[in-house]
């Protein structure tokens, strides 16, 4: 029996030149060039406040217990958007933020962590998220306190003053600036008051100074195999980065993209690569705050249950547990399926017995598979740099260079060695 078609979807060309080295290995390009770009990351934010002012740009459910339903989306238009990010982008200004004094950012996903790196990026202000595990796990919170005397931030955010007090007391001076959304922290500011900010002629004048080789953000390594080290992205980087998605991803410009997305923002794959794909094309990104895990699943199906995406990016392991939970409810397997263009899992291999299931799952549902895809990155480069962007996960198969990118293999002993160049690279 033959497998059913791929649903239609736009991918760029993909093809490669493949110029054998003398010395061993080769150089690899893609064919296509790397179009024109913006050079400040903001600027797209920018261009959709004006051309669709009305439209969510995020989306968040109201504070309550996970998976409890009924909770309403607080939504955050371009225009809104926009006016908070000047708001703030004043205020960090105001607080004597710079190149030298970067803002930290302790918690997760919500908005008020996307609003503030968009202010501090509009106003070329670096950017450094931290993951919040080393913050809420480690009661010596050990790796905030190498980031911090690292960076030597001029603010750090931490959304709730109580759950994040321990490190932010084990990590900072007396005197060091705080900010928090919610909860108890003496001498702390609150980001509510922040908004208030009326923004000025200063807020323009640093956007416009903001270039290409701005730093936008530091994101540190895991830290996995030795102390985690901060990777300087520019604006170059993410704008570069974004454009390269739209060519190997036509089919993101033809309608806004929606995601309901749990990826971290504090790696690259969230923060970057997901964050900005919606951000450049105008699209919707609904926070999810559930996790491919046995407790957390629920709220990301209660999620799908109410918004259809159109891309589905994750890990293997997050749609083997999506998968499963649509096997079971065809109601869900619908509503995940109706609009999906994408499922772009990567981080890991990919099972075939997964692979399967949502073949099987889209050909009940729909009569054609959903094109599926991967490829390879990491934070120095943005993270997009070779895309397998064909309809169809093939196993040991990684794809070519993106647009704009030269990718050499390089002898190294008995093994070839991945280097990477281009303006997407640190």
């Amino acid at each position: 029996m033959s497998a059913a078609p791929y649903r239609s979807v736009a991918f760029g060309p993909y093809e490669a030149e493949i110029t054998p080295d003398p010395q061993g290995g080769c150089l690899i390009r893609a064919r296509q060039p790397l179009a024109d770009h913006p050079s400040r990351f903001t600027q797209h934010l920018v261009l959709w406040a004006a051309a669709a002012p009305a439209r969510t740009f995020l989306a968040q459910r109201e504070k309550g217990p996970l998976g409890t339903p009924g909770r309403p989306w607080c939504r955050l238009s371009y225009a809104d958007a926009l006016g908070q990010v000047r708001s703030l982008g004043q205020a960090l200004l105001d607080l004597g933020l710079s190149a030298q004094r970067p803002l930290m950012l302790l918690s997760g996903n919500d908005l008020e962590h996307a609003l503030l790196t968009l202010a501090a990026m509009h106003v070329g202000i670096p950017v450094a998220p931290i993951s919040p595990a080393y913050s809420r796990l480690d009661p010596l919170a050990a790796k905030v306190v190498q980031a911090v005397g690292l960076l030597k931030p001029g603010l750090v955010f931490a959304a709730d003053g109580d759950a994040f007090g321990p490190a932010l007391d084990r990590a900072l001076t007396p005197d060091a600036q705080v900010l928090i959304t919610q909860g108890q922290r003496a001498g702390a500011l609150r980001i509510q008051d922040l908004l208030k900010t009326v923004p000025t002629a200063d807020v323009d004048r640093a956007f416009k100074q903001v270039g290409p080789d701005t730093v936008a953000k530091l994101l540190f390594t895991s830290g996995s195999t030795q102390a985690p080290k901060a990777v300087i992205n520019t604006h170059q980087m993410l704008c570069a980065n974004q454009q390269m998605y739209a060519q190997c991803y036509p089919f993101l410009e033809e309608a806004p993209p929606v995601l309901v997305d749990w990826l971290p923002w504090h790696h690259t794959a969230g923060g970057n690569a997901n964050f900005g794909l919606v951000l450049r094309n105008g699209g919707t990104l609904y926070i999810d705050e559930g996790k491919p895990t046995e407790d957390g699943i629920a709220e990301t199906v209660m999620n799908l249950l109410d918004v259809s995406p159109t891309a589905i990016y994750t890990v293997p392991k997050g749609l083997e547990m999506l998968a499963q939970q649509m096997a079971h409810n065809p109601v869900l397997r619908d509503r995940v399926l109706a609009n999906l263009k994408l499922i772009f899992a990567a981080g890991a291999a990919m099972p075939q017995s997964v692979i399967e299931l949502v073949d099987r799952l889209a050909e009940e549902a729909l009569g054609q598979r959903i094109p599926m895809t991967m490829g390879l990155g990491m934070t120095e480069s943005g993270p997009f740099a070779v895309s397998h962007h064909l309809p169809g996960w093939q196993q040991g198969i990684i794809g070519l260079p993106a647009p704009g990118l030269a990718l050499k293999l390089a002898p190294v002993g008995d093994k070839l060695e991945i280097r990477y160049r281009g303006p997407s690279i640190t």
